[in-house]
């Protein structure tokens, strides 16, 4: 059987998200697809989950991991490009389970010169914690109602749950929101993301999937706004790794890529 798409799933020690999120894929409309678990140094409990999904599963699943040094989250996606057997990629992240239409959506938009710019539904703690994989299996979790009666407020960002077809291409249209790559749900051609050489392994948290896209628009792709359409929802999580200096050394790579219009990276997939 062809492989229609590759999934990479990032994650770095939250083994009971990362289960949410993996149960979500098997509810897919599409099944012709592997699943990559780019794990950043995760301790023995991820692996053990990832190891029980595969044995109740009918996927193809990979555990791409290193040990864990720091914030090394664009050294591990990179080796799960790498290691991916579609054409075609779509990558997100271990806290945001995908509704069963989400794999679906990506390959529906997926257009040559392009890559596919989709966002998240943020759902609060107290609501993470309460999905089960009944919730999962059910759609219920995506479910406003069902929501609403867990303790969800009322906002404009619901249409991302209730837009239908049509609703859902107009909003796409006028969200100020830029199409840009995004880590938690954004997908391309495993060729484009190669001939830009990947994600900039010297960069950590904050900015460092959007250089990759910088570098997609850079080398002359284009990006298509999806993101009220391929729906997932993000789990609550602290964010204890986030660093200052992190952020400042990103934001100067961010603007060498722009100002020198960069499409190559000697820091990524293949080094000098």
């Amino acid at each position: 059987m062809s492989i229609k798409a590759s999934i990479i799933i990032s994650t770095y020690n939250q083994p009971v998200w990362l289960e949410k999120v993996l149960w979500s894929y098997d509810c897919q409309t599409i099944s012709d697809i592997e699943i990559l678990i780019a794990d950043d140094g995760s301790t023995p409990e991820t692996k053990m989950v990832i190891d029980a999904f595969r044995n109740t599963t009918k996927l193809d699943v990979q555990h791409v991991w290193h040990e864990d040094n720091g914030f090394q989250k664009t050294i591990i996606l990179n080796k799960a490009i790498i290691a991916c057997k579609s054409d075609y990629l779509i990558l997100t992240d271990g806290d945001c389970i995908a509704r069963k239409d989400f794999v679906a959506t990506h390959l529906k938009y997926r257009e040559k010169g392009f890559f596919l710019s989709g966002g998240y539904f943020k759902l609060p703690m107290d609501i993470s914690d309460k999905i089960t994989k009944d919730d999962i299996s059910s759609q219920d979790c995506f479910d406003i109602s069902w929501l609403k009666a867990n303790g969800l407020n009322s906002s404009f960002k619901n249409n991302k749950l209730t837009a239908g077809p049509i609703k859902a291409k107009l909003l796409n249209a006028l969200t100020p929101s830029n199409a840009s790559w995004n880590g938690h749900n954004s997908s391309g051609w495993k060729q484009d993301l190669i001939e830009v050489n990947g994600f900039d392994e010297r960069m950590q948290y904050g900015g460092e999937d959007r250089e990759l896209g910088e570098r997609l628009f850079n080398k002359g792709l284009k990006s298509k706004q999806i993101r009220y359409s391929a729906i997932c929802v993000h789990l609550d999580h602290e964010r204890g790794y986030v660093k200052p200096e992190m952020i400042e050394t990103n934001k100067k790579i961010r603007e060498t890529t722009k100002k020198d219009s960069r499409t190559w990276t000697d820091f990524g997939l293949i080094k000098p």
